[in-house]
């Protein structure tokens, strides 16, 4: 019994504790690897990006209607999931939006994603904020699952896609003023898939 309990803790500890320094691509799909304390975590060069290749869910304005990254194919896509009542959201929002407005001609586009809220609470969240680019509603966090080992508890936070929909930055925290703008710009002025 010892024996085959020490087999069984030497094999979670070579499995189940992924060490590394950062997100990384398994076969080109996007899995997130705990950051060693960082909050933001940036992965360059473009060809060791991770491919996210689907996400989306339910509008919140449109139930019903199922929105995602794939409305979006060679477009920058800024994902920010935040909640009603989370204040640091709040802060961020007029940032997110001055994005989603002054770069949407640069082809980048913002796309919320909602959690643990009533509809009607996210809903009111998003039109006091002047957020008015779309946001998927999620209140069990279904759509997170297709970010493997990324921490569903982060709100908010920020993940921005390339043009190829392969994470390009991670921010896990409130986005500061001016911080998402230069980010966006930098991944809008990469050469466009080919």
């Amino acid at each position: 019994m010892k024996v085959l309990l020490c087999v069984l803790l030497a094999a979670f500890a070579l499995t189940g504790c992924a060490t590394g320094k950062d997100a990384v691509a398994r076969g080109g799909d996007f899995q997130f690897v705990a950051p060693g304390g960082k909050d933001v975590i940036t992965y360059d060069p473009p060809s060791a990006r991770g491919v996210l290749r689907t996400f989306g869910g339910e509008s919140l304005t449109e139930p019903g209607r199922q929105i995602g990254i794939q409305d979006y194919p060679g477009k920058v896509v800024v994902i920010n999931i935040w909640g009603s009542w989370c204040g640091p959201c709040r802060a961020e929002m007029a940032d997110l939006q001055l994005v989603s407005q002054q770069q949407a001609a640069d082809g980048v586009v913002v796309l919320g994603l909602n959690q643990r809220d009533s509809r009607e609470a996210a809903a009111d969240f998003a039109r006091n904020t002047g957020a008015t680019y779309p946001s998927i509603y999620d209140p069990p966090g279904r759509a997170l699952f297709v970010l493997s080992g990324y921490p569903r508890n982060v709100v908010p936070s920020t993940i921005l896609l390339d043009r190829e929909h392969r994470v390009a930055e991670v921010i896990l925290r409130r986005v500061r003023p001016g911080e998402l703008t230069e980010a966006v710009r930098r991944l809008a002025a990469e050469p466009a898939p080919g």
